[in-house]
């Protein structure tokens, strides 16, 4: 399996603990709606399917109509307690266009009525695209309520398919980019949000660039594969245990294939003579390593304010834990039961609102801490850390090698333009 070394589930902690925040809950403004938990692909890297946790098969094909209204309901409430002005309402999967023009226009209908008065809902959706162009109906259902929609693909035909794949082992860059063409005509090209790419180091990063700049994306992600210390991303195979310190600027001791394919795309993308798109984690290093603050979980040490809703009506955390043990995202949590208050009050969220000192000691000592932030949450995970993602990052030397290369363009670059004002004030 590409998530493991073994094809054996990695086993849970018996009592995972969280130590206390000791800071206010941070209210959630982003809402993950998982309203279908199936999938028209097979991608060979998906944490839903193909990972640690295995909760999609005991839970409904889709959310119900009870379910949608009582979240919708729960996120008001939220949104009024929070004076929120607006929410983030995200539609996702499996595939979550596999629901249907009618069930999207019920549900988009529910929430704006719920949060009507009290928050501007701005909705998004993530998607493999390929509905998008099997069913004409989607696209009205989704430009009515202004949903932007961001899809996945990965870069070149070949790159795309070598992991993107449907149930038969047939590839689905033609079905995808049939569908980008749709999305990108100027009648809908307001919607496309952009494009989200998983990383293959073996495939020649500026090829796979140029392939997505072909659909000219305003933004792009670009992802790590998701790994854990225990189930290694692919190519660090031997990469099964944290360091004992931070490493050491200007080198790496182990291979960073990953650094070097981002690397090469930075250099690329930065030193273009025009602006060719957005890339989000590019620019949230940037903005960190000039002093200001990230809007994302995968860097900087934002508190998380991302709560999700699975199909049962479960409130969980980020799914991307599923990589790491079976119930890891689990909250015990239920609409039907609790708030987002509640959730926003449990140690497992307040646990990813404490900056600095939530990291571990080796992260907390390193000079690149308050960037990078000890990585992905899901990406920590080492069985034998207390707490279990107290661990840098399993791809911690990626990471020190991406922000010192950034740093390094950026010292470079604002040099160049204080010595002239300098001279000039002699």
């Amino acid at each position: 399996m590409p998530m493991s070394a073994t094809n054996a589930p990695p086993a849970a902690p018996s009592a995972p603990s969280w130590p206390d925040s000791g800071t206010e809950a941070v209210p959630f403004r982003q809402f993950l709606l998982k309203v279908h938990s199936r999938c028209n692909l097979a991608c060979t890297y998906c944490y839903m399917y193909e990972a640690a946790d295995q909760s999609w098969r005991q839970r409904p094909r889709s959310m119900a109509p009870a379910t949608v209204r009582r979240a919708s309901r729960l996120m008001a409430e939220h949104a009024t307690e929070h004076a929120l002005s607006e929410v983030h309402v995200v539609l996702h999967g499996g595939e979550p266009l596999l629901v249907g023009a009618q069930y999207l226009e019920d549900l988009l209908g529910t929430v704006t009525d719920a949060l009507a008065g009290i928050a501007t809902p701005r909705f998004s959706l993530q998607t493999n695209g390929i509905r998008l162009a099997e069913d004409p109906r989607l696209l009205p259902v989704l430009d009515r309520h202004a949903v932007r929609i961001g899809v996945s693909l990965d870069g070149t035909p070949a790159g795309h398919d070598l992991h993107r794949r449907r149930a038969d082992g047939k590839g689905s860059h033609a079905a995808t980019a049939r569908a980008l063409e749709l999305l990108t005509e100027p009648a809908h090209r307001h919607l496309f949000a952009g494009l989200l790419c998983v990383i293959d180091a073996s495939t020649d990063p500026l090829e796979t660039y140029d392939a997505l700049l072909r659909f000219a994306p305003p933004r792009l992600d670009l992802l790590l594969p998701h790994g854990t210390w225990q189930a290694p991303p692919p190519g660090l195979d031997t990469r099964i245990a944290p360091p004992s310190a931070p490493p050491a600027p200007g080198t790496a001791a182990r291979a960073t294939p990953y650094a070097d394919w981002l690397c090469a795309v930075f250099d690329r993308w930065y030193g273009a003579p025009r602006r060719e798109t957005g890339i989000r984690l590019f620019e949230e290093i940037m903005v960190l390593l000039l002093g200001g603050t990230a809007r994302s979980e995968v860097v900087g040490l934002t508190p998380v304010d991302l709560v999700v809703v699975e199909t049962d009506g479960a409130i969980e955390q980020a799914d991307s834990l599923k990589v790491s043990y079976p119930g890891a995202p689990e909250t015990g949590l239920h609409v039907f039961r609790d708030t987002f208050a509640d959730a926003a009050a449990h140690p497992a969220f307040r646990a990813r609102q404490r900056g600095l000192s939530g990291l571990g000691p080796v992260c907390r000592s390193c000079t690149r801490s308050r960037v990078c932030g000890g990585g992905l949450y899901a990406h920590r995970y080492f069985p034998g850390a207390a707490p279990v993602f107290s661990a840098p990052s399993v791809y911690c030397d990626d990471l020190a090698v991406l922000v010192d290369h950034i740093g390094a363009r950026l010292r470079q670059d604002v040099a160049a333009l204080t010595v002239p004002r300098r001279k000039a004030t002699r």
